[in-house]
């Protein structure tokens, strides 16, 4: 996993690798219904709107989340790009971000498939929340990611190159 900063915009990207093919992968990633699955249990992950399984351009999903404390905030993305087995782009409409646009993209390799994620993302009154940055946000981003990579390796196993 890493982190980088330009200017007022952080970067998180993370890759894992697992032992299924492209279209098991990207039937589970694009069926929105399955981000609960590979989210904290305690971020009280919920889906307010009505998901189809396969995920399109131009659809929206709201959710609540409660990342910290329990507080629980209202989120609203919209899937802006898809491309079929190889990416697609949610994008916050409504959050607690200043700006939040998430890349996930597939890559078939050897016995497998490989998912990367590329955030960049921009806090909210960057005056005071970037001095939050690394014990709050960094710290909390790192652990979600981590989980997931986690809930993946445990719903498909662990992925060995030959």
């Amino acid at each position: 996993m890493n982190f980088e900063k330009q200017g007022q915009i952080y970067q998180l990207s993370a890759t894992i690798q697992v032992p299924i093919d492209i279209d098991e992968a990207w039937e589970f990633l694009s069926d929105p219904s399955n981000l609960k699955v590979i989210t904290p249990d305690y971020m009280g992950f919920h889906i307010l709107s009505a998901t189809e399984p396969v995920m399109y351009s131009g659809q929206i999903i709201s959710y609540t989340v409660s990342p910290l404390l329990g507080v629980k905030l209202n989120w609203v993305t919209e899937i802006t790009h898809v491309d079929d087995k190889k990416y697609f782009v949610d994008e916050q409409r409504i959050g607690p971000y200043a700006m939040w646009h998430h890349k996930h993209f597939l890559k078939e390799i050897e016995n497998g498939t490989e998912i990367r994620d590329v955030v960049h993302y921009k806090l909210p009154l960057p005056l005071i929340a970037n001095r939050f940055h690394s014990i709050l946000v960094k710290p909390k981003l790192k652990e979600i990611f981590k989980y997931r990579s986690k809930a993946l390796v445990s719903m498909f196993g662990k992925y060995h190159k030959s």
